[in-house]
């Protein structure tokens, strides 16, 4: 699958779909993929990529249907899932066992270059971009430009909950267990790009 084909995969719809189950219910799940013209993929799970726009769609109904603090609530919690999900069957354990014994300054920018080669599975047609800080507690800085999960919507919080928490999660399992992802800045407040800082609290060192 090329970058930029406007695709994303499915697990960006399945997730939010057993993130919604867990923590609001089968019935509230329902309304929401019904508000978002997704009924079909509670019928059967995408098994394929999905188009961004369908990601999009799911994700604006969150907050129509749940306000802003649930809906980010859910995302988080999908894109913890995801994450694991990601972990459990698509990075292989031999790279994870390498990852994990190489220190932080090594082991980051080994899975950023991994993270940039499937960058399309989370961006889509966005573009996605990472560099090396390492200065004070930010050991990296990630991007995503043309983000489509924040197309057309101007929103007064970031909206990249689901990103930020896959992001963490896969930062906290391969490369250090105290690393945090926060977002930034996000095109849905008018950011040229949604970025996210991953960092280490200080005193636990790289």
């Amino acid at each position: 699958m090329e970058a930029n084909s406007g695709l994303i995969g499915p697990n960006a719809i399945i997730q939010v779909r057993l993130a919604l189950e867990a923590l609001q219910g089968t019935l509230l799940s329902e309304r929401v993929f019904a508000k978002a013209a997704l009924v079909r993929h509670l019928v059967r799970s995408p098994q394929r990529p999905v188009p961004e726009r369908e990601v999009q769609q799911l994700h604006i109904a969150l907050r129509q249907t749940l306000g802003e603090a649930r809906a980010e609530a859910v995302a988080r919690e999908a894109g913890l899932r995801t994450a694991r999900y990601l972990l459990a069957n698509r990075i292989p354990g031999t790279a994870q066992a390498l990852l994990r014994r190489l220190p932080a300054r090594l082991a980051l920018p080994m899975l950023l270059r991994a993270m940039q080669g499937q960058a399309w599975t989370f961006a889509g047609s966005g573009r996605f971009d990472s560099r090396m800080v390492w200065r004070g507690p930010t050991l990296a800085v990630l991007s995503i430009r043309d983000n489509p999960l924040c197309r057309g919507l101007h929103l007064a919080g970031p909206a990249c909950a689901y990103y930020a928490a896959t992001f963490e999660h896969l930062m906290r399992t391969l490369v250090h267990p105290h690393c945090v992802v926060l977002e930034t800045a996000c095109e849905a407040m008018g950011a040229p790009s949604c970025r996210f800082e991953v960092r280490l609290p200080a005193g636990t060192g790289p």
